[in-house]
Order: structure tokens, then C-alpha cells, then sequence
């Protein structure tokens, strides 16, 4: 196995006795006895960063992005509860990624295991980066692609927008979202709104899928990683596009379609 930096986070928090790692929403996560230390993500909600959040307390969370904001970052929705943000592509030194780690996993670990620790190992620096198309796909040849064809479908629909959410394009009809355009894990997907019942028929196929939080409103989300129909995503951002337009729009949607 290649010495990645997912590798060099793994051995970073895994030493560390009866810490276990799990996939939570997607990213990895690193835990002691239920309570999570750490996470390792990678262009969380399009912020383009490698990183692991560590549970650091508010008083270091403070003190280490005061000194030093290229490395450190406070993390959304976590950040507030005392969590740090470190970057792992800036050239941080990996025996000051383990020391934080060690430090989170002593704020969650029974009192009886942080007292057993023996010194921090040595941790190897990752052989090998990730490339920046790696880190966002849709920097690469093939999301530009797919991104040229989402956004001249929806630019051919009445008062659309291009703006952004959660981190990736999105496309509005007035200030309601309609589409979107995202990657995580390598995939790109695009997402549209289609009803519960053809969510369930859609599904059949493998490259779509049911996606967290918005998928219970009647979103569906599908692969384009292989390659994107043009015809089938006119088709769903058409659809979606209808259910969330005001009545001008359509109007100006049904005009346009007579002409």
C-alpha cells in the first residue's frame, strides 16, 4: 500500500489504544470508545482543503490559528465546540499533526487510558500528495467537462443563477435551488429534485442514488464520473427546474417553447 496522507493520518490516530476508525457522512472518522477525536477530510463541502479536524478545546483552537492561519482554520458546524482545523498540505510537520492528535484523543479517552500512553511515535511524512483534481474533481479535465454541460443546460432556462451551496455550484430559479453540481469520494454527481416516487424508480439504475439531508425532500443524486447524457440532464434540470420556478418563469418557460 502506498504511503498516502490518509496512510500517515491513520497512523497518527490509530497508535492510540482502542481507537478505532469509522466512515461518518462520508469522511473518515477516528474514535475512543464512541466519542470522536478527529476526522480526515478532503475538500469537505468544496473547500478544497486536506485536513483533519482534531477536538482541541477552545483556549488551543485560539492560540494555534492566532499563530499561524495558513496551517490552521477554525472547521464549520464543529468549530464552535473547540475544534481545530489542520492543514495537511501546507507543510505543517507531521510530529505537530500527531502531538494534536494525541492531545484530542486524551480529551475523549477514559482517564485510565490517556495515562497509559508511552511517547508519540514517529510518523512518516506521505510518499505522495493529492493532486489538485484529486482533491476536487471538478477541477479536473472531466468535471470542466461536465460543468460546461450542466451550465449551458440550465443558462437555456428562464431567470436562472449560477451561485453556490455547500461549497459547490448550484443553479437557482429565483432564490430557490434547482440543480447542483458535487463530488465527494472521487465521484461527480449532479443533483436534482424529482419527487419521491421516481426517486424510487430512478434508483434501479446504480448511478443514482438517494443522497443525506436533501434526499428525504425528493432529491436525487447521479454519477457522472463516466461520462454525462446531455439529453438526460436536461431532462431532470427541466424537471426540477418546473417544481421549483414561479409562475413567470414558466410563463416565460412556455413562450420560449412556442417560439
Amino acid at each position: 500500500m502506498q504511503h498516502d496522507t490518509h496512510q500517515a493520518v491513520r497512523e497518527v490516530c490509530l497508535w492510540l489504544p482502542e481507537a478505532q476508525e469509522s466512515i461518518s457522512h462520508g469522511s473518515h472518522s477516528f474514535k475512543i470508545r464512541r466519542k470522536t477525536f478527529a476526522y480526515y477530510l478532503v475538500n469537505h463541502h468544496g473547500d478544497g482543503r486536506v485536513a483533519l479536524w482534531v477536538n482541541a478545546g477552545y483556549d488551543l483552537q485560539q492560540s494555534c490559528v492566532a499563530s499561524d492561519s495558513r496551517q490552521f482554520f477554525v472547521p464549520p458546524y464543529v468549530g464552535q465546540r473547540g475544534w481545530l482545523g489542520v492543514n495537511l498540505d501546507k507543510g505543517l510537520a507531521w510530529k505537530r499533526i500527531a502531538d494534536l492528535a494525541r492531545a484530542a484523543y486524551e480529551r475523549c479517552a477514559p482517564a485510565a487510558l490517556a495515562r497509559g500512553l508511552g511517547a508519540t511515535p514517529a510518523i512518516k511524512p506521505p510518499r505522495r500528495t493529492l493532486r489538485p483534481d484529486a482533491v476536487d474533481p471538478l477541477r479536473s479535465a472531466r468535471g470542466r467537462a461536465f460543468l460546461k454541460v450542466l451550465r449551458g443546460i440550465c443558462a437555456e432556462l428562464p431567470e436562472v443563477r449560477e451561485g453556490r451551496q455547500f461549497g459547490y455550484p448550484a443553479w437557482q430559479a429565483g432564490r430557490r435551488t434547482f440543480a447542483m453540481a458535487r463530488c465527494a469520494d472521487g465521484r461527480l454527481t449532479a443533483s436534482f429534485w424529482v419527487g419521491a416516487l421516481q426517486q424510487q424508480l430512478l434508483t434501479a439504475d446504480p448511478r443514482y442514488r438517494i443522497p443525506p439531508y436533501r434526499g428525504h425532500a425528493g432529491w436525487i443524486d447521479v454519477e457522472v464520473s463516466a461520462g454525462c447524457d446531455r439529453a438526460e440532464m436536461a431532462a431532470l434540470a427541466l424537471q426540477s427546474y418546473r417544481h421549483f420556478a414561479l409562475k413567470r418563469m414558466m410563463r416565460n418557460l412556455e413562450d420560449c417553447a412556442s417560439k
